[in-house]
């Protein structure tokens, strides 16, 4: 995948673990399996908004998106 991808996989993968939460945790959260979560995280998988709105929602955060 792209930087960019692996970029927000980094910053989920932080997210969750200074919410103290495992990827089977966020998981259940978000209503996506294990392998999901590990895949947004390594940048293997690429997120949608839709997918970004979850794990905002999930791990109790804003999502922010800047265009310019």
């Amino acid at each position: 995948m792209s930087d960019i991808t692996e970029q927000v996989g980094a910053l989920i993968r932080e997210a969750r673990k200074a919410k103290g939460l495992s990827q089977e945790e966020l998981a259940k959260l978000m209503g996506v399996t294990k392998a999901a979560i590990s895949g947004y995280e390594t940048g293997k998988q690429n997120l949608t908004v839709g997918t970004l709105y979850k794990v905002s929602i999930a791990l109790n955060l804003p999502l922010k998106i800047s265009l310019g």
